[in-house]
This record gives C-alpha cells, structure tokens and sequence, in this order.
C-alpha cells in the first residue's frame, strides 16, 4: 500500500497547518477557558472548503478522499482537539451517511447547505439508555400522512447547539429492535425540534455538545434517508467511517502534546543540563514517536482503504483504539515532563490530556472497538 502523499493531499497538509498555527493556536487556551463555540474559526473552514471536503463537486463539496479529510483534522487537532471534532462530525458524521444513502434531491439540498450554505451539520443517536447498545433507544418516529412526527430525546450530541442540519434516528418500529430504526434528517427549524442541556465536559470545551430534544417534531415523509428499517445498518456504516477521522484526531493530538514537550524539555535545565538530555526523557519521546508513527500508519491506511471502495470496518475500529490510547498515554506523559508546570493552565499540555480522553469513549468505547475487532477474527 502506497503511503505516499499525493500533491493535492500534501497542499491540504501544509493549508491546514499553516491555518492552524496562525488562526486556531492562539485562540485554543481562550476556547477552552470560556468554553466558547468557535464559530470565526468554523466560517473561516466553510470557506476554505475544508467543512464538507468530501462532498462531490457536484454537491458543492471539494470532491476530496478520505485521507485528505483525515490528514485536514490531524493538523488541526494538534493544537485544539474541540475544532477537530466540529470539522470531523460534520464532515464524517452528518455529510458522509448523506452521501452514501441520500436521493438526489437530498444530496441538491442538504449538502449544498452543509458546504456552500455554511450550515453546521450533527449526528443524533445515543440517548441516556442507549449508548453502545443501539436497540435500546426510545426516540420514536410515527409517519402521519405526509410527515413522520418524532417523539424523544438525543444526548452528548456534538455541534449540538451549534448545528443546523441533524442527521436523526428514531424507532418506526420498536418491536423490531435494531431492524425498527430509521434515519430522518433534521433540521432546527422544524416544528417540535429544541435543544436541552448544554454539557459541562472534561474536555473539548470549544466543541458545542447538547441534548437534542424531539416534541412532537414535524419531519416531512420525503426526510426519510434511506428506507424504514434501515437506519441501524447507515448508523453502523457511518461510525465506521467516523471512528477515521477520531483516529486523526487522537493522531494530532498526540502529535501535538510531544511536539510541546520536546520544546519544553530542550529548554528546561534541571542538574546543570536540559531534561532532554536524560536518557529516560529520551527513551519515553522513542516510544511516542514508535506509537505515533503506528497511529499514523494505521489511520492512513483505514483512510486510503474507504477511498477505494474496499472494507475498512476492521481498520477504522483498530485505528481509532489504537490511537485513541495513544493519545491518552502520550497527553498523560507529556504533562508529567512538565513536572508542576503541567498540571497547570499556563501550558497547553494539561488541556489535550483532558480533551484525549473522551477519545477512547465516544464513536465507540475502546471496549466496542475491540468487539468490533475481534468478531472480524473469529
């Protein structure tokens, strides 16, 4: 398999790195302190074509692959994990299972408005009951004449507050279990559609994560995506293709905690000599360095196997289990080469081990991912 960067792909590279390092670094301390949506940022990335990048041309997307999205939320990633996640659910989340299972006149309306429109895009299935095991959601949706009408509620929804288009499963057959879910999509401004509680979070506070709360909510019958009964097999498909872009995202931000404590270490002098000059401040960036460049090899390879149409399922999941506990390991081991230093705000180390966490939970527990990987063995 050929790993090679394309030149478009190293143009994306090196336009997201350059945008990261002069638009989203130096506001990423202030994001995560106030908590505050970083809605400049995300217009900027509308405009840059980076949000919705896989969409068709023909859509109003940049018609790019998968790696070139993967490799967009590394870079960004590295220096805050909340923007990667916006730019990953939308991208992954609520564009990708409208480009695989759309009609026409969805994908004319809803990805133009989800790439030249500017409309921020979410994914709505967990519900309090039904986190890994899907079956248990009780958000139902009855078709009355020529509209569905949704009763229910959604949780730890990322873009949450933020988003205008929601990609929605409820139950149109609850007796089915995992055969009775369907998929809508949603928009805000539908009859019935509010949003509940905003989460207070470990981590990622720049990403807006809410309830998403259904009342009676009006979606007409032609937002049906999909076929009834269909919804559990494009939910499934869709985190598959979701768990790639939380593998980039746990990449960058393992990539980004190293490169912050290789600069820490170079210029801390303990005992007459930097810290970097001990061998076992050494030995510990030689294991980051092994465990990033595997992530990173794994992720591409996820990435590059989606593009070309072959199955992935097995690759996403050990991707993302991969580098999500990398990324934990690594964030956790930086902050202790900080000494003092890292446990405090002054430095951003302390913010990407609390933000590396929820990667190993959401699109997927790292205990689902392993499910997942060892059915496809056995």
């Amino acid at each position: 398999m050929d790993f090679e960067l394309t030149q478009e792909q190293e143009l994306i590279r090196k336009t997201m790195r350059d945008f990261t390092e002069h638009e989203i670094k130096p506001i990423a301390a202030v994001t995560d302190r106030t908590c505050a949506y970083p809605k400049e940022t995300i217009d900027q990335l509308f405009r840059y074509g980076i949000m919705g990048m896989s969409v068709p041309k023909e859509y109003g997307g940049a018609g790019a692959d998968d790696l070139s999205a993967a490799l967009a939320v590394e870079e960004i990633s590295k220096a805050c994990a909340s923007t990667g996640d916006i730019v990953a659910t939308h991208n992954g989340l609520c564009c990708g299972p409208i480009i695989q299972n759309g009609t026409e006149e969805q994908k004319k309306k809803y990805l133009r408005m989800l790439t030249q429109g500017g409309k921020l895009g979410a994914f709505c299935l967990t519900e309090p009951d039904a986190g890994s095991d899907a079956s248990k959601g009780t958000t139902v949706a009855k078709l009355e004449g020529d509209h569905y009408v949704l009763n229910g509620a959604k949780i730890f929804i990322t873009n949450g507050y933020a988003a205008e288009v929601f990609v929605v499963f409820a139950m149109t057959d609850p007796s089915q279990g995992t055969r009775g879910i369907s998929a809508f999509i949603v928009e805000n401004t539908f009859p019935g559609f509010s949003v509940g509680k905003h989460e207070e979070k470990m981590g990622l506070h720049g990403s807006p994560t809410a309830e998403i709360v259904f009342t009676d909510c009006i979606v007409p019958k032609e937002n049906l995506l999909g076929k009834e009964g269909k919804g559990f097999k494009i939910a499934m498909q869709t985190l598959d293709g979701g768990r790639i872009g939380i593998a980039a995202q746990a990449l960058g931000l393992a990539e980004g905690a190293m490169d912050e404590a290789v600069n820490y270490t170079k210029g801390r002098v303990q005992f007459g000599r930097s810290i970097a000059k001990f061998q076992s401040t050494q030995f510990l960036f030689a294991d980051m360095a092994v465990s990033i460049e595997a992530g990173r090899l794994l992720t591409y390879q996820a990435a590059i196997r989606k593009t070309k149409g072959q199955s992935f399922t097995k690759e996403a999941a050990i991707a993302k289990l991969f580098t999500s506990e990398a990324a934990m390991h690594i964030t956790t081991k930086s902050v202790q080469m900080f000494g003092g230093y890292g446990y405090t705000k002054d430095f951003p180390v302390e913010r990407m081990m609390r933000d590396a966490k929820i990667t190993e939970i959401y699109e997927g527990t790292s205990e689902i991912q392993r499910v997942v990987i060892s059915n496809h063995i056995l």
